[in-house]
């Protein structure tokens, strides 16, 4: 198998970065390039970051993907995948999305971990992610794809940020230790509708499970997560397409609610 070359990992970049700009759909990467290898999709995602912080962006935080049994079935995979959060990529609890932001975009309800200290793999533990947990908070986190009606393979998504969008955060901070995350409940919410239930342990048995995974997958790649960062720990239920105009709320018991607006 012919490796990926700068020069392709650079093109391939720019061919998703050009879909974000335009708000238009374009090709899978593994269309373009059919033998794209899960490295190489994480070549192409850290070349569009590093383009994005060139630009003035900076990184606060990292999200989980494909955390659910369901999610890595459809993609035929038997592991999550990450992506990097940016400053430009936070919305307020309650605010509006403007259109011209996402293409394509579904709202799923997470808890969101923010952390007090490092977390370097490999081996850490569901323990260590406690620990290293200055408190947890529900989350609203808006996937989107640059890739055409989202028709992915692994591969796809990773290079494309794991899929990322936007994000909302709650505003009720509650000490990890005073929850039991793998049993709390969350009801999302589509103009006053319930769309969907979940629960903590739908996130590989354990939310901090994720974040663990997380720490060790990135230990790969020498890098590890800081204090500070936001770690959304991956979708607790079904994504809900958001459409111009649909409001979307998320309670979890004991983390409260979270909510937001697309702009008609």
């Amino acid at each position: 198998m012919k490796k990926v070359s700068l020069d392709e990992v650079n093109q391939l970049s720019l061919h998703l970065q050009e879909a974000e700009k335009k708000l238009v759909g374009v090709r899978a990467l593994t269309e373009l390039k059919e033998d794209l290898n899960i490295d190489e999709a994480y070549q192409i995602q850290m070349a569009t970051i590093q383009n994005k912080l060139e630009s003035g962006a900076s990184i606060v935080g990292k999200k989980i993907g494909l955390t659910s049994i369901a999610m890595q079935e459809l993609l035929g995979v038997d592991e999550p995948d990450y992506g990097h959060l940016l400053n430009t990529m936070v919305v307020d609890n309650g605010g509006s999305i403007d259109q011209q932001r996402v293409l394509q975009p579904k709202v799923e309800g997470e808890i969101a971990f923010i952390l007090k200290d490092e977390l370097q793999g490999p081996d850490i533990t569901i323990e260590d992610v406690i620990k290293a947990t200055d408190y947890v908070v529900s989350a609203i986190e808006i996937v989107d794809s640059r890739i055409a009606d989202w028709k992915i393979k692994l591969q796809d998504t990773i290079a494309d940020n794991a899929s990322s969008g936007l994000y909302v955060l709650g505003e009720k901070k509650v000490s990890i230790n005073e929850v039991d995350l793998q049993e709390i409940n969350m009801e999302l919410y589509k103009n006053g509708e319930l769309m969907n239930t979940g629960k903590g342990s739908a996130a590989l048995g354990h939310p901090a499970n994720c974040v663990a995974w997380l720490a060790n997958k990135m230990a790969m790649y020498n890098q590890s997560l800081k204090p500070g960062e936001v770690i959304l720990s991956g979708a607790l239920s079904a994504a809900i397409n958001g459409e111009p105009g649909d409001e979307f709320l998320v309670k979890m018991e004991q983390l409260g609610k979270v909510s937001v607006r697309f702009t008609p």
